[in-house]
């Protein structure tokens, strides 16, 4: 199955995330939860804010191991950028009362599995890209920065289809469009890396 295709794959089944949690939510209403958040904000804070502090690491390795500055600069703006989103809304979450992840069912350790999961990077992708040098490198963190942005920009979806909280549904569409946007550099500066 292609990149975009389980992209899309999974934004539809992020999209119906609220109709049935398979976990008990913290959050019993769409638009009464602790502090304001609804289920699906609740939701969204518990999956991304992990998916974005693995985002900060892979960059973090970007702006190190880049060779060119073009790769370089843009790994650190990535970096930077997560690094705000995630204080903002590490924030938001801890001033909600809601609980940083969603209880694991017993037997079970991804309480978002019917969600479509945590979308993340694997520890042997990450482990490939920290060996990994020169070209190789930047081959492996584009594809891999590229797959970790798209899983951002559909955690963002559900968030603008369902979100309750105007902060975080803000923040989503900022989110949604600043990856769209260094998804298509990357692909720029993918092609133009040596084979």
């Amino acid at each position: 199955m292609s990149r975009r295709v389980a992209v899309a794959l999974m934004a539809v089944l992020l999209a119906g995330c609220t109709a049935s949690p398979a976990a008990p939510s913290t959050v019993d209403t769409p638009g009464a939860a602790s502090g304001g958040l609804g289920n699906t904000d609740v939701m969204f804070l518990q999956m991304i804010l992990p998916h974005h502090r693995q985002g900060v690491e892979l960059a973090g390795l970007g702006r190190a191991k880049g060779g060119r500055a073009e790769l370089v600069q843009l790994a650190a703006a990535i970096e930077a950028t997560q690094r705000d989103e995630v204080e903002l809304m590490a924030g938001i979450l801890a001033d909600s009362g809601a609980p940083a992840s969603a209880p694991a069912p017993p037997g079970g350790p991804d309480p978002h599995a019917a969600h479509g999961g945590l979308p993340g990077t694997g520890e042997q992708q990450v482990a490939a890209l920290r060996a990994s040098t020169g070209t190789e490198f930047e081959r492996r963190f584009l594809n891999t920065m590229m797959a970790h942005q798209g899983d951002a920009i559909a955690l963002a979806k559900m968030e603008l289809a369902s979100g309750a909280d105007p902060r975080l549904v803000d923040l989503a569409g900022r989110i949604e469009r600043s990856r769209t946007a260094q998804i298509e550099q990357m692909q720029r500066l993918l092609d133009a890396t040596p084979r």
